[in-house]
């Protein structure tokens, strides 16, 4: 009977250890799922604030582009402005030669 009673006991701590390494492995499960939860919130956290500063690097880019495209095209229209100066300029003082030459041509009669 002692022996049957010694077998229960030894049953009984069995199942108690049993219980307490299913309790153990039970909280380990949630630690790990807790961790990674909050893992994966950091990774999204992270991942927003990456997007925000890549976005705000692009507008910026943008806006630097779009500022050189008019700058651009503000230069390009004083150098033609210039050019078109220039060239009146040059047109107005050859201007009575070339008319000069044109009636000496006219006037000229070959045989």
């Amino acid at each position: 009977m002692e022996s049957n009673r010694g077998n229960q006991n030894g049953i009984q701590q069995l199942l108690g250890a049993e219980q307490e390494a299913q309790h153990i492995v039970n909280a380990a499960r949630s630690a790990k799922q807790a961790r990674l939860k909050q893992a994966k919130d950091e990774a999204e956290k992270e991942i927003a604030e990456f997007r925000a500063y890549m976005e705000a690097e692009f507008q910026r880019k943008v806006e630097q582009t779009s500022g050189d495209s008019g700058a651009n095209v503000k230069r390009l229209d004083q150098e033609t402005f210039a050019k078109i100066q220039h060239l009146k300029a040059e047109s107005e003082s050859i201007s009575h030669d070339v008319v000069q030459m044109l009636l000496r041509q006219v006037t000229t009669v070959k045989n």
